[in-house]
């Protein structure tokens, strides 16, 4: 039976590094038979608006992806366009299943004879030939403050935009850099870097454009079509100083590991954490998974530790922002209370289950 191009494979958090700003930040990843969306977490709940994609046709992938030393959960995705995605799982049991999962996908758009679609293609068409182009080379150099393209306000239908620029200022900009030697070649180069998702459509003109054009990248040489740099090409802000921890208390039997939001005490704001239950002794520790630092952010012992699901129905007392839900709570012996977020309700049961068994053995309270 053919599988649906919406139908959902697979989904969940995986951490993924920048392009050119190569730091990482955790997105909601959702696999689909013939690409892999994602998605940012604003605050406490999914954001609606997808911030990329990767098209798994004649795409390569490499799991695991031992390049990173503080970072062993790698997989790496090739493009047909040469551009490398680089994922990080929260554990290798999660890496196997996304890698074979991932895997699975690529295998049925490849065709009945099982051969990569790279060996099988034929080149019907002119243009520059995208597989000997640096994607993340052309981009560089398109955001490059000083000779880069310009960015500025423009209005489309009425409404203002800022920090974009039009179709046919990328094709200018690209014959202008010697990137492309005719403006076809620079369509095409435009289109790859639209299909990568580094360029992405604002207003309605190019919009409407990649709507219409369905599963096929349609960027508009057009001096009233509207574009923009992807979100995830913004730098991050400063990041705070860890926490120190004992060697006792991170010497424990890791028994779970998985990525849960969890809401500031200060600021009360939301973010993904990289959580590690550990046994004897049995802590809670959650590290950032934007650092490659390998020491965690915080954590707290188990003992004596109140452990409550809480209802999705209204905001529970002392939880603040948009929320998806799955929400449980934790208070410490100090009486320090954590507010965590599951990705599903299945997850927060077992997350649930898995602290009680850990309080239960070191003599704590449940309700």
């Amino acid at each position: 039976m053919e599988t649906k191009k919406n139908t959902t494979l697979r989904e969940g958090f995986l951490v993924k590094r920048g392009h050119l700003v190569h730091n990482w930040k955790p997105r909601w990843f959702v696999l689909v038979p013939d690409r892999l969306l994602y998605f940012k977490y604003d605050g406490g709940k999914r954001d609606s608006c997808q911030r990329g994609k990767i098209l798994l046709k004649d795409c390569e992938i490499t799991s695991p992806f031992l390049d990173y030393e503080n970072r062993p959960l790698v997989i790496k995705l090739r493009t047909k366009n040469g551009v490398d995605h680089f994922l990080e799982a929260c554990s290798r049991e999660e890496r196997d299943d996304w890698a074979g999962d991932i895997s699975a996908a690529m295998e049925k758009l490849r065709g009945p004879e099982g051969v990569k679609g790279t060996n099988l293609q034929t080149t019907t068409t002119t243009g520059p030939q995208l597989h000997d182009i640096n994607l993340i080379k052309v981009l560089e150099s398109m955001y490059d403050v000083h000779s880069g393209i310009k960015m500025g306000n423009h209005l489309d239908h009425g409404s203002s935009y800022s920090n974009c620029f039009s179709g046919s200022a990328v094709v200018d900009w690209l014959v202008f850099s010697q990137l492309a030697l005719t403006r076809v070649e620079a369509l095409t180069l435009a289109s790859a870097l639209q299909e990568e998702s580094f360029l992405w459509p604002v207003g309605l003109k190019s919009v409407e454009a990649l709507r219409t054009a369905g599963l096929t990248e349609h960027f508009m040489d057009d001096s009233t079509a509207l574009y923009s740099f992807s979100d995830s090409l913004k730098k991050r802000g400063s990041v705070k100083a860890e926490t120190s921890m004992s060697a006792v208390e991170l010497s424990g039997k890791v028994i779970k590991r998985g990525y849960l939001l969890k809401q500031g005490h200060r600021r009360k704001n939301w973010k993904v954490r990289l959580f590690v239950l550990r046994s004897e002794p049995a802590y809670l520790h959650y590290y950032d998974p934007t650092k490659d630092d390998i020491s965690p952010v915080g954590g707290f012992s188990l003992r004596a530790c109140l452990v409550s699901s809480l209802g999705d129905n209204g905001v529970p007392s002392g939880v603040k922002g948009n929320i998806q839900g799955n929400l449980f709570k934790i208070i410490t012996q100090e009486d320090t209370h954590y507010f965590i977020q599951a990705p599903t309700q299945q997850q927060k049961m077992d997350w649930i289950e898995a602290i009680r068994q850990q309080t239960s053995s070191s003599g704590s309270k449940l309700f």
